[in-house]
């Protein structure tokens, strides 16, 4: 459903040309001039647990202003990784149109709407956050990417980034996207993978968390890994995979190489902020532990990762793929 929001110079929300009150109704608080169906509601409705507050049912991970901040970090992260860019992809100067899936606090989506002020940039999600501050051309929907797409224009880029165990069937949301890519166009796909320790034992809590998550996401439909960055499973959906690259990025600040500290401290925030954030809605839901283990578990998982002469790290993954010609 492609219906913009936007905000004006008073900071009210507008749908299209329908005014939204406030930006706690895109949210998902009831409004009478709006119809919602119950999955619309079940989607941007919040749920608390532990103390977190969730906007979806089925997704696990938290949006509450925790995981915004972390998800702030995270974003700065990124744009270390990758030298201040915001794609590894070659962005034309003359790009028109682009679809952020999965857009969070919509950190990218307002960056690259500020680089490229004459693209229009469409930011979706399953729920919105209230962005201080969004560029003309920026644009965010209320929308699930596992649902059909139905815009009807076509994108020069469509960027995915930390959407692990978002989706049971990434084919189907991989062949939204190519039906939704001009001829030529590219989309690109980020993600971390789990936390590595060089010295880590198999019986280290590390490695009971990360054995947990895995074991939790799977159970639920909704994996968590890489497999989805797999070429096999972008050229399942009619695209082609040109580019792929792995960073092995430091967790704090042990790499002597002032660069990869500085990334190394914003990756170690987000990573120690993240073992909740991953681990609290999986773990109690699909493998029944009770919160105070969960809770004991990351906690000495921190405790492991900081303790001195410990050097863990977190691989970053890109792929790029395109939709060539003569597909059909």
């Amino acid at each position: 459903m492609e219906q913009h929001l936007e905000v004006n110079e008073q900071g009210v929300w507008k749908t299209g040309n329908d005014r939204v009150p406030s930006p706690e109704n895109v949210m998902g608080a009831p409004l009478e001039s709006v119809q919602e169906s119950d999955e619309d509601r079940s989607q941007t409705s919040t749920e608390s647990l532990g103390g977190r507050s969730y906007c979806s049912a089925d997704y696990y991970m938290p949006n509450d202003e925790a995981e915004q901040t972390r998800l702030s970090i995270t974003h700065q992260a990124y744009m270390q990784i990758l030298d201040g860019q915001l794609t590894m992809s070659r962005i034309p100067t003359d790009i028109s149109r682009i679809l952020d899936v999965g857009t969070g606090t919509g950190d990218w989506a307002i960056a690259f709407g500020e680089r490229f002020s004459n693209c229009e940039v469409i930011a979706t999600d399953i729920a919105t956050f209230q962005p201080e501050r969004v560029p003309p051309n920026v644009y965010f929907e209320i929308d699930d990417a596992k649902e059909d797409w139905t815009y009807t224009k076509p994108f020069d880029f469509i960027h995915m980034r930390g959407l692990t165990g978002a989706f049971s069937d990434w084919v189907a949301v991989y062949s939204e996207a190519r039906k939704h890519l001009r001829i030529g166009g590219s989309l690109e796909i980020a993600d971390f993978g789990t936390i590595k320790n060089p010295n880590d034992a198999s019986d280290s809590y590390l490695s009971i968390y990360n054995g947990a998550c895995l074991s939790a996401a799977a159970k639920s439909g909704k994996p968590i890994g890489l497999d989805h960055m797999e070429k096999q499973v972008l050229e399942a959906a009619g695209l082609s995979v040109v580019r792929s690259r792995t960073f092995d990025v430091p967790l704090g600040t042990w790499n002597p190489d002032p660069r990869k500290q500085t990334v190394g401290k914003m990756a170690l925030i987000s990573a120690l902020e993240g073992l909740e954030a991953i681990s609290l809605r999986l773990l109690t839901r699909h493998l029944d532990w009770k919160e105070e283990d969960v809770r004991d578990l990351y906690g000495k998982v921190t405790e492991e990762l900081t303790r001195p002469g410990v050097r863990p790290s977190i691989s970053c993954h890109f792929v790029i793929a395109r939709l060539l010609p003569g597909y059909s």
